[in-house]
C-alpha cells in the first residue's frame, strides 16, 4: 500500500510538470512560437516537433495524473524528453543554463511510472485484464 501511494504520489507530481510545459507551449508561446523556437535550437521540423512535444506533454502528463494507458504514455513522455535531451540539452552538458538534468529525470520517472505506476490507476480499472495496459494484470 505504501508503494501504491508513492506511485500516486510520483504520478502526480511528474504529471503536474509535464501538464505545466504542455499547456505553456499551447497557451503562453502558442505553437508559432514554439515551433520558432524549436527551429532556433536546430530541432528538425519544429512545427511538427512543437506539435508532438506539446500534445505528448500536456495529454501525457493528465494521463500519467490519471493513470490511463500508463506504459504507452512513459514511454511517448520518455521519448519526449530524449528528443529534448539528444536535440537540445546535450551540448549544455547536465547542470547550469540549459542543462539536461531536469529533462532526464522526467524522461526517466515518466518510463519508470508507466510501468509501476501503482494500484491506484484507473488502468488497473479499465484494463483489468490487459497484459499491455496493465502491467498488474501479467
Amino acid at each position: 500500500m505504501v508503494k501504491d501511494i508513492a506511485a500516486l504520489i510520483g504520478r502526480i507530481a511528474v504529471g503536474i510538470v509535464f501538464v505545466a510545459h504542455g499547456w505553456q507551449k499551447f497557451t503562453e508561446f502558442g505553437m508559432a512560437g514554439t515551433a520558432g523556437s524549436f527551429d532556433k535550437m536546430g530541432v528538425p521540423l519544429p512545427t511538427l516537433s512543437a506539435w508532438f512535444a506539446a500534445s505528448v506533454e500536456l495529454a501525457g502528463g493528465l494521463a500519467l495524473i490519471a493513470g490511463v494507458a500508463l506504459p504507452v504514455v512513459g514511454v511517448l513522455l520518455a521519448v519526449d524528453m530524449l528528443g529534448a535531451w539528444v536535440l537540445v540539452h546535450l551540448p549544455n552538458g547536465l547542470l547550469g543554463e540549459g542543462g539536461a538534468e531536469l529533462v532526464i529525470v522526467l524522461g526517466a520517472a515518466a518510463l519508470a511510472l508507466g510501468f509501476n505506476g501503482g494500484a491506484y490507476a484507473l488502468d488497473r480499472v479499465l484494463f483489468k485484464n490487459n497484459k499491455v495496459l496493465n502491467p498488474a494484470a501479467a
